[in-house]
């Protein structure tokens, strides 16, 4: 799972493809199971699926808190599918 966790992924990209093709749901944005928001000033953001949540910090710093290992492999399935659509 570190391996995982460790690949390089342009995390902040899936976030501006989910805040910006995403349905709106309060504060927000919600993308083929994927939910991002941010802060107040945008310098942290979070993306959320299902009991993942990957937190986007300054710096392309990245925090990874889930409880279920499949649940990073089917996100990260869908991170890759979400970033090979956009190319």
């Amino acid at each position: 799972m570190e391996k995982v966790l460790q690949e390089q992924r342009n995390f902040l990209q899936v976030f501006n493809i989910v805040s910006s093709q995403g349905e709106k749901i309060d504060d927000s944005y919600e993308y083929q199971g994927i939910k991002a928001w941010h802060d107040f000033g945008g310098y942290t953001c979070w993306l959320q699926y299902n009991d993942l949540i990957v937190t986007l910090l300054f710096h392309n710093r990245v925090k990874f808190d889930y409880e279920h290992e499949d649940t990073v492999t089917k996100f990260i399935g869908k991170v890759d599918k979400i970033l090979a659509k956009s190319s």
